[in-house]
């Protein structure tokens, strides 16, 4: 009996979107627990790392990946926070986001907004690299104390 090659790529794809789609629900509910099951033990984590904002910084670990999560809901206003994906495309076992977020920084009360783009691979039904790129700039000036 032989694979076709076209059907075992499809499978991956939907693999793939179904994980990013189970991380989305969770981001969305704020389902830290659900996160950590749905990053690797090891992740591929980048997102510039930015000192005047304290929940962009380096992780590697699952937990660590989640809490990220934790950490951008104590420094914003959660009621403010606004994101929405304009493109999901998925190949194979990569997944990529496009679209707009924005928010506000609870101690300054200032404002951020931009485009985001977000790569994310999926093997083995978790999530191996986070990939975000966003208006750093936009985020930095709203941390930043007038």
């Amino acid at each position: 009996m032989r694979t076709d090659p076209a059907a075992t790529t499809t499978s991956v794809a939907e693999a793939t979107r179904a994980v990013v789609q189970r991380f989305l629900a969770a981001r969305l509910s704020g389902d830290t627990g659900r996160l950590v099951t749905l990053f690797a033990d090891e992740v591929d984590w980048l997102l510039a790392d930015n000192p005047a904002v304290p929940w962009i910084r380096p992780r590697s670990t699952a937990a660590e990946c989640a809490a990220q999560f934790t950490e951008l809901t104590e420094h914003t206003v959660p009621e403010d926070a606004r994101a929405t994906v304009d493109t999901f495309l998925v190949d194979g076992r990569d997944a990529v986001l496009l679209g707009q977020l924005s928010g506000r920084v609870r101690a300054t009360g200032r404002s951020f907004q931009g485009p985001f783009a977000l790569r994310l691979t999926v093997e083995d039904g978790r999530i191996t690299r986070h990939h975000l790129y966003e208006n750093s700039l936009s985020i930095a000036e709203a941390c930043a104390t007038p």
